[in-house]
């Protein structure tokens, strides 16, 4: 490639960096061992919780940064230390809710909701870290959760707001809503199908976080190579010096993306790194 290579690598999780088994590939894993012999600095970015890191980090040859619950939080898994945290308030919560409701209300449709609280480590009990109100549908096979009356969910700073109508998909849910809610109050995002908002404090975007972990490495914004698949990967990709879509991503990723790649299932982040390292 006639291009400088990267000087920080940062990807994505579900959808990207892993297969559809949750694996990450050994073609995959070698690449990034070589751009870190070569001192490219490696970082991910996902709308995951830093307590659902571990998994994936495992199967890599590095403990990079990360910014998790779509940049609110920066982790340092070698340390399991908080670096930096962006939550939303309960009154802002408070206000988000009643206006999704109510933008939901017109459809005849009902709301549940989440809420993910940063906590102090990776292994503070799940039940004090992630909290559903009674009627909330999982998208996923959760087991570490507290059900509590959607006051209470509502009623402590949380890194996440999620919002829930099992059915509508995601889309359909912020056509629905993404009007009814101010930006300077609230950042709307999605990174799943199934009827899942995602609402994190107003500016906090992976885009935001992968920023900062650019100042902190050194490197400039036109050397950093950004990949992802959903619509939560739009502005870091955007914002990169090259912004890789998956080729299982959605539309609107690819459109915001400087090229498209394979998918997860191919390699598609091994496929790009290679031409570098």
């Amino acid at each position: 490639m006639t291009t400088p290579p990267p000087l920080l690598i940062v990807s994505d999780i579900d959808g990207t960096l892993i297969t559809s088994e949750e694996r990450v590939p050994e073609r995959l894993r070698a690449v990034l061992g070589r751009a870190v012999e070569k001192r490219c600095a490696v970082a991910l970015a996902t709308g995951r919780p830093h307590r659902w890191l571990f998994p994936v980090l495992e199967q890599l040859p590095v403990r990079p940064v990360c910014a998790t619950a779509n940049g609110a939080v920066l982790y340092d898994p070698a340390e399991d230390a908080i670096l930096r945290v962006r939550a939303l308030a309960p009154d802002t919560m408070r206000d988000v809710v009643a206006r999704a409701r109510a933008a939901l209300g017109e459809r005849g449709e009902p709301l549940s909701v989440a809420a993910e609280r940063c906590g102090a480590s990776a292994f503070d009990p799940e039940e004090e870290l992630f909290v559903v109100s009674p009627r909330y549908v999982h998208t996923w096979e959760a087991q570490g959760y507290a059900v509590r009356p959607e006051d209470e969910v509502i009623a402590e700073p949380a890194v996440k707001l999620l919002l829930r109508n099992e059915r509508m998909t995601s889309a359909q849910m912020y056509e629905a809503i993404a009007p009814a809610l101010d930006p300077r109050v609230a950042h709307l995002t999605y990174s799943m199908p199934e009827g899942l908002l995602e609402v994190a404090a107003p500016g906090v975007t992976k885009q935001v976080a992968v920023a900062d972990l650019a100042r902190r490495h050194g490197v400039p914004r036109e050397r950093v190579v950004c990949f992802g698949d959903m619509p939560n990967d739009v502005e870091m990709l955007r914002w990169a010096g090259l912004g890789v879509a998956m080729g299982n991503a959605a539309p609107e990723v690819k459109r915001a993306a400087d090229r498209v790649t394979g998918t997860n299932d191919e390699c598609g982040v091994a496929q790009v790194l290679e031409e570098w390292f």
